[in-house]
């Protein structure tokens, strides 16, 4: 299995694309570490790995908090010996509207919100992976010149999120640590089934793509898991590219 022996910590691990990385990860051997706001959620996410024989451990961590942040990724470290792969997937709470009508405090808020997240549970799970000069941290959304009018702060976010991947890359890379994107361009399925639209976003990020398809959960579970694994040892400072072909690089 592709992450035997390792150890995965996932936020935001309720959500839908948290959910697909956390099977896959627990398909591929990790000792996964789910990490969200809604332990009903998590309880789910983790019966179901545990019935495919996958080994996870659940807890209520605030991403936002500091000292909560640091707090649990020692008590992963003091429990599993090590902490392997961090992947950050929380939501960043965005308001989706043109810049010439949305709130300044809307607006901000997703950038500050993922630059935050992201900073301390990479900084973290540095800690403890610059000691065994080894590790994986994970990114998702990813960078670029594409965007759609009236996305507000998300896509500014993702660039700064990007641009956070970059100086972490350039400063953990001396210690054997690997920072890496997974950017998808849209997964339909992680749309939730009550949002009106979802038929024709979902189907307007098909036609974007080269490929006539979107990515699914299980290609981003997949994907992820071989990214995070040591088959991809020379993978850092870059963003896979996983869109069909809606995304050119």
């Amino acid at each position: 299995m592709l992450l035997s022996n390792k150890v995965a910590v996932i936020y935001g691990a309720g959500g839908p694309i948290g959910g697909a990385v956390a099977r896959a990860f627990g398909r591929e051997g990790a000792r996964v570490f789910l990490a969200g706001r809604t332990k009903a959620k998590l309880d789910i996410l983790a019966d179901a790995i545990r019935s495919n024989g996958g080994v996870v451990h659940t807890a209520v961590v605030d991403a936002l908090d500091e000292q909560a942040v640091d707090a649990y990724v020692d008590a992963v470290v003091a429990q599993a010996g090590s902490i392997d792969i961090s992947f950050n997937l929380i939501s960043y709470g965005d308001v989706q509207e043109p810049l010439m009508e949305i709130a300044v405090e809307d607006f901000t808020h997703p950038i500050t919100t993922a630059v935050r997240a992201q900073f301390l549970t990479t900084r973290a799970a540095a800690r403890h992976m610059v000691k065994r000069r080894s590790g994986v941290i994970l990114h998702f959304g990813g960078g670029g010149p594409q965007t759609l009018p009236g996305l507000g702060g998300f896509k500014v976010a993702l660039d700064a999120i990007e641009g956070l991947r970059r100086q972490w890359a350039v400063e953990l890379g001396k210690h054997g640590i690997r920072v890496v994107t997974l950017k998808t361009g849209g997964v339909p399925e992680s749309i939730a089934d009550s949002f009106a639209e979802k038929d024709k976003i979902a189907a307007s990020i098909e036609q974007e793509t080269l490929l006539g398809r979107a990515a699914t959960l299980e290609d981003v579970g997949n994907v992820a898991a071989f990214v995070a694994s040591d088959h991809a040892r020379t993978l850092t400072a870059t963003e896979v590219n996983i869109s069909c072909g809606a995304l050119m690089d």
